[in-house]
């Protein structure tokens, strides 16, 4: 009777273990789930004694999450080992330039020699007030132009 009990134990263990999935059919499973699902687009796992290691590179923490999770539905999954990365958000964007700084620069610079203008800078376009010396003007106008305004309002007195 104790043969008979170790035959039949033996015969049991052999059909319990051999139902077991195997590895490379866990694995392939997982990775075809993968494959399906958009969320786990850059995601792969491989299988070891039915520990699912799962490596790649992920949209954000929900997909990454998602995939554990996935990984955790499939047949012979024992516990999954969550090697995933983030994709790095992108970097933000370079802090504005206002156009019109560079060119207030540039007309101050332009008209630092004739103190009785006066110039402002408006979303490109120049204005010009005060007074100038019929001379001086020729010179201040191809300073300014050389600046590329959109627009020189002329508003001066010629003296």
């Amino acid at each position: 009777m104790t043969k008979t009990f170790i035959a039949i134990f033996l015969s049991a263990s052999v059909l319990f273990f051999s139902c077991k999935p195997k590895d490379s059919v866990v694995q392939a499973n997982i990775n075809e789930k993968f494959a399906a699902t958009p969320e786990c687009t850059g995601a792969t796992a491989t299988v070891a004694d039915g520990v699912a290691t799962l490596t790649g590179e992920v949209k954000d923490d929900a997909c990454k999450n998602m995939a554990a999770t996935t990984a955790e539905g499939i047949k012979g999954v024992k516990s999954v080992v969550n090697n995933l990365t983030t994709t790095p958000p992108p970097p933000p964007p370079p802090p504005a330039v206002n156009p019109d700084s560079a060119l207030t620069q540039g007309v101050t610079d332009a008209t630092k020699d004739f103190p009785t203008v006066k110039a402002s800078v408006d979303n490109g376009q120049i204005t010009l007030t005060g007074s100038i010396k019929r001379a001086d003007l020729k010179t201040l106008m191809q300073s300014l132009n050389s600046l590329h305004p959109s627009k020189i309002i002329n508003q001066l007195t010629i003296k």
